[in-house]
C-alpha cells in the first residue's frame, strides 16, 4: 500500500494538470448516504422501504406528474441535506493540486468546497427547470422545500416555473428522463474537453466511482488512456485494468489525506 501511495504521489508531482473524476463515494466521508444497492438506499430512507420503492423508481421524472409531493419530498430532502453538508478535508487536497472536476454527483459539494471548474454530467440539484419544459431556462434554487421526514413527502407550496407558473423540478438527469434540459451540463463538458486538449501530462484521480453506472469510470479511463496516469480510489472496486494506473482500495478522505502529505 505504501508503494502504491508513493507511485500515486509521483504521478501527481509530475503532472502539469490534475483531473478529478468523482462518483458518489466522494461524499461518503462528508456524511452523505450511500445509495449503492436497494438495501443501502432503504437504510438511508426507511419510508421508501415501507413503500417498496427503489432508488431508480423514486429518481424518476414520472412522479413529478403523477405525485409531485412524493417527487419533491425526495429531492427536497436531498437539497436540504446537501445545503447543510460540510465537504471533508479531501476536497482541500484536490484544490491544492489545482484540480479540475468531472462528476456524476449532483450535490454541489465541489462548488461548496471552492471549485469553480466543475463538469456535472448529470446536472445539479441546486438548479431547477420547468417540468414540461415550457422553455429551456435553468435557474438557481433560491427556494426551500419543507419535507415531512416520516412520510418523505413535501408539504406546503411546491417550487414553480417562473415562466409558465407550472411545477418546477431539479435540473437533474433522472432515470428514463426525456424532459431534462441539458445545455448547462453540455457547456461544462465542452469546456472540460477544451481544457483537456491543452494538457498532455494529465493525471486522473478517480474517486468513488463504481461500475453499476460507469459514466465516471469511462471518463477517467478515456482521459488517462494516452498516459496511463490513473489513480483509482475505491473501497469496493479498486482494480485497474491491464496495470494502467495505481489502485488505492480505501476511502476518499483517507487516500487524499495521505497523498496530500506526500506531495506537500
Amino acid at each position: 500500500m505504501e508503494q502504491s501511495y508513493d507511485q500515486a504521489a509521483e504521478l501527481i508531482a509530475g503532472a502539469d494538470a490534475v483531473l478529478v473524476c468523482a462518483g458518489a463515494g466522494m461524499g461518503v466521508d462528508s456524511g452523505l448516504p450511500d445509495f449503492r444497492g436497494t438495501e443501502g438506499f432503504w437504510r438511508a430512507y426507511p419510508p421508501y422501504e415501507r413503500l417498496g420503492l427503489k432508488f431508480e423508481e423514486i429518481a424518476d421524472p414520472v412522479h413529478f406528474a403523477d405525485d409531485p409531493a412524493l417527487a419533491w419530498g425526495f429531492y427536497g430532502h436531498r437539497l436540504n441535506l446537501y445545503r447543510e453538508t460540510v465537504p471533508h478535508e479531501g476536497f482541500a487536497a484536490l484544490r491544492s493540486w489545482g484540480a479540475r472536476v468531472f462528476t456524476s454527483n449532483v450535490d454541489g459539494q465541489f462548488q461548496k468546497a471552492g471549485f469553480t471548474d466543475v463538469a456535472e454530467v448529470h446536472g445539479s440539484i441546486h438548479h431547477a427547470q420547468c417540468v414540461e419544459p415550457c422553455t429551456d431556462d435553468i435557474w438557481e434554487c433560491s427556494f426551500d422545500v419543507a419535507v415531512d421526514p416520516s412520510t418523505m413527502r413535501a408539504v406546503g407550496e411546491l417550487p414553480s416555473c417562473p415562466s409558465c407558473g407550472g411545477l418546477a423540478r431539479p435540473n437533474i438527469l433522472m432515470f428514463g428522463d426525456w424532459g431534462w434540459v441539458p445545455h448547462r451540463s453540455r457547456q461544462q463538458l465542452d469546456e472540460l474537453t477544451e481544457w483537456r486538449r491543452s494538457h498532455r501530462r494529465l493525471v486522473v484521480i478517480e474517486i468513488g466511482a463504481g461500475t453499476a453506472v460507469p459514466t465516471v469510470r469511462r471518463q477517467a479511463e478515456l482521459a488517462s488512456a494516452a498516459s496511463g496516469s490513473l489513480i483509482r480510489i475505491n473501497t469496493r472496486e479498486p482494480a485497474v485494468r491491464h496495470g494502467r494506473g495505481v489502485s488505492l482500495p480505501v476511502g476518499a478522505l483517507e487516500a487524499l489525506t495521505a497523498l496530500a502529505r506526500r506531495t506537500a
